[in-house]
C-alpha cells in the first residue's frame, strides 16, 4: 500500500509539471547529445522473451513491442543480452541455440528466422544502436548439464570448464578458451550489422563464501612470471579483452567495444592513489580480476558503463562520489553511468524509496562534462514504473538525443545535404532531399530533420528542434519525410543533416520556410528558402 500511494503521488506531481511545460523545461537543461539505453536480459527469460517460444510471430512482436516503449520514452541505444550462457539468441555456428528463446537448448525458432538479425534491423528502423551484450565466461546458469546440446562446449571441451559455486565457468587461464570466445564474438561482428560488443561484469566469478576457484594447477602450469595469482588471474583477462578488440577493429573498425564493470575499481585503503573514496566489499580488481583502467588507457574499449548501482550519499559507495571519480580516470574513452532502475521502490535504503533519486543522478551526469549518458538495469525494472520512474525519463528525456561522437573511429564526414522540397500532402508536410554527391563507399548512417517555429532557422544546438532522426543504416535510405505534427496557419522553417557511423554531422541543408494552410486550401507557393516568404 505505502508502494501504491507514493506511485501516485509521484505521479500527481509529474502531472503537475507536465501540464505546464514552461515550468518543466526551465527545471530540466535538454542536452543535444546523451547515450541513453536499457539494458534488456534474456537469462532466465528476465526482459526477453518474457518466456520461451518457438514462434517466429510471437518473438518478433514481443520485441518490437518492448523497443516501441523506448524509443516512445526517448531512448537512443538498446543493450540486448544474445549470449548468456555459452548459447545464442542467433543462428550461430559456434554455440547452440538458447533454451531462453525456444525452450530447450540447440531449438531453433520455427519458421526459422534469425532474431538478431531481425532485432537490429528493427533497432535501427527506429534511429536507435542496437548493441550485442555477450557474457564472454559464463557457461552454464546451474549444475544442470543432463539437458545441455550436444554442441555445448561443456560436452565437446570439458576440460576448458571450472565449477565454482553452482554454475560451471569458462576457465579464464586456458589459450584456447579466449580463441573461442574471441570466434564468438567475430562471428557477431562479421555477419551482423551491430553497432557495439558489449560484455557485462562478470569476468572471473563473484566470491561466493565456502567456494574456491580451482585453478592453482593452472597457476603453476601457465603463470611463470607473475609474481602472485592474482596477478596472473588479471593478466588471463587483459589478454582476452585485447584479443577481442583487436579482432572486432579487425573486421570492422566503426564497431565499438564497451563493456560494463562493476561501479567500483578499488578502494582506497587498497590502493591510495588511484583508489576511490568506498568501501565496497567487492571490487574490479582485487575480486574479479578485472584491470579496468588499464583496458582504458591501452585504448582497447571505446566505452565503459561503470555501474554505480548505490543511491547518492550511500556511505560506503557513494553515487555522486563514484561518477567524479570515473570521470576523472576515464581518458580517450567514453563514459556512461549504469543505474539502478531494478532498486527504485524496491530496496531498504530510504533513498530508492524517493522518486527523486534517479531524476538527481541524470542531473549530476548532465553536469558532469566527463559523462555522456546513461544505461539502465533492466528493462522490466524500468517498464514495471515504480515510483513512476517511465514518468520521470519522458520527462528528461523528451527532447530527442543524438549517440555522443566518437571521433576515434575515424569516418569520413557526410557530406551537406540539400534539402530540395516542402509542400503539403493530406494536411501534412512533406520534406523531402538529395544526398548531395555523397562518397557511395560510406553513405550517411543516418539523417537529423530541424523544424523551428517562424520562418527563420534557430539554433541547431537546441534539441528541442530536433523534429524527428530517419532509420539507421540501409533502412536510411528513403530520403523524405513526413511531418504530420504542423499545425496550420503557422510558418515553419525546415533544416536536414547527415549524420556518419561516428555521430558526426554534416553542415545542415540550406534551411526552408513553409506556411502550413489548413488543409483543403490552396495557398501560396511553398518550399521558399528560410527567411523569405513566398
Amino acid at each position: 500500500m505505502r508502494t501504491q500511494r507514493l506511485n501516485l503521488c509521484c505521479a500527481a506531481v509529474l502531472l503537475c509539471l507536465l501540464s505546464h511545460p514552461a515550468t518543466a523545461q526551465q527545471a530540466i537543461v535538454p542536452v543535444k547529445r546523451e547515450f541513453r539505453a536499457v539494458w534488456i536480459s534474456s537469462i532466465a527469460n528476465l526482459d526477453y522473451p518474457k518466456r520461451p517460444s518457438s514462434e517466429r510471430v510471437a518473438l518478433k512482436e514481443e520485441f518490437k513491442n518492448l523497443i516501441d516503449q523506448y524509443k516512445k520514452l526517448g531512448f537512443n541505444a538498446v543493450i540486448v543480452q544474445m549470449r548468456p550462457a555459452a548459447d545464442a539468441l542467433y543462428d550461430s555456428k559456434q554455440v547452440p541455440w538458447s533454451k531462453y528463446l525456444t525452450g530447450a537448448q540447440g531449438r531453433a525458432p520455427y519458421p526459422e528466422f534469425d532474431p538478431l538479425q531481425f532485432m537490429v534491423e528493427e533497432a535501427h528502423l527506429r534511429g536507435m544502436e542496437f548493441h550485442a551484450w555477450l557474457n564472454p565466461y559464463r557457461a552454464t546458469a546451474d549444475l544442470d548439464t543432463l539437458s545441455l546440446s550436444p554442441v555445448h562446449a561443456f560436452r565437446l571441451h570439458r576440460d576448458w570448464m571450472v565449477r565454482y559455486g553452482n554454475r560451471f565457468y569458462f576457465n579464464p587461464a586456458i589459450p584456447e578458451v579466449r580463441q573461442h570466445i574471441s570466434d564468438v564474438v567475430a562471428e557477431v561482428v562479421d555477419n551482423y550489422d551491430v553497432d557495439a560488443i558489449h560484455f557485462d561484469d562478470y569476468f572471473y566469478p563473484y566470491p561466493e563464501k565456502g567456494a574456491k576457484l580451482a585453478d592453482s594447477s593452472d597457476y603453476r602450469f601457465f603463470g611463470l612470471g607473475f609474481r602472485s595469482i592474482e596477478d596472473w588471474r588479471r593478466s588471463n583477462i587483459d589478454a582476452l579483452i585485447e584479443t577481442v578488440s583487436q579482432r572486432v577493429k579487425a573486421s570492422k573498425p566503426h564497431v565499438k567495444f564497451g563493456v560494463s564493470p562493476f561501479g567500483v575499481w578499488r578502494n582506497k585503503d587498497k590502493d591510495p592513489q588511484f583508489g576511490s573514496d568506498t568501501r565496497a566489499g567487492v571490487t574490479c580488481y582485487d575480486d574479479l580480476y578485472a584491470d579496468v583502467l588499464k583496458w582504458i588507457r591501452n585504448g582497447w574499449i571505446d566505452y565503459v558503463i561503470p555501474q554505480i548501482y548505490w543511491n547518492i550519499g550511500y556511505p560506503p559507495a557513494d553515487h555522486a562520489t563514484l561518477l567524479n571519480w570515473w570521470s576523472t580516470v576515464v581518458q580517450d574513452c567514453h563514459l556512461y553511468i549504469g543505474h539502478a532502475a531494478y532498486k527504485v521502490g524496491n530496496n531498504a535504503e530510504p533513498a530508492w524509496n524517493d522518486p527523486g533519486e534517479i531524476p538527481r543522478q541524470i542531473r549530476l551526469n548532465r553536469r558532469t562534462a566527463k559523462c555522456l549518458g546513461s544505461a539502465y538495469f533492466r528493462s522490466q525494472s524500468v517498464l514495471l514504473n515504480p515510483l513512476a520512474l517511465v514518468d520521470s525519463l519522458a520527462l528528461y528525456y523528451a527532447p530527442k538525443a543524438l549517440i555522443p561522437e566518437m571521433p576515434a573511429l575515424e569516418q569520413p564526414l557526410a557530406n551537406t545535404p540539400k534539402l530540395q522540397t516542402i509542400w503539403p500532402q493530406k494536411g501534412k508536410v512533406k520534406l523531402k532531399w538529395k544526398a548531395n554527391n555523397v562518397d557511395k563507399t560510406h553513405p550517411p548512417r543516418y539523417y537529423v530533420i530541424y523544424r523551428f517555429d517562424g520562418d527563420y532557422a534557430g539554433n541547431f544546438d537546441d534539441p528541442r528542434n530536433i523534429l524527428a532522426v530517419t532509420p539507421m543504416g540501409a533502412q536510411s535510405r528513403k530520403l523524405k519525410f513526413i511531418d504530420d505534427s504542423a499545425q496550420a496557419g503557422l510558418f515553419y522553417t525546415y533544416a536536414v543533416t547527415a549524420v556518419n557511423r561516428q555521430h558526426s554531422e554534416s553542415k545542415p541543408s540550406k534551411p526552408r520556410a513553409i506556411l502550413k494552410k489548413p488543409q483543403g486550401l490552396r495557398g501560396a507557393r511553398l518550399g521558399g528558402p528560410a527567411g523569405v516568404r513566398e
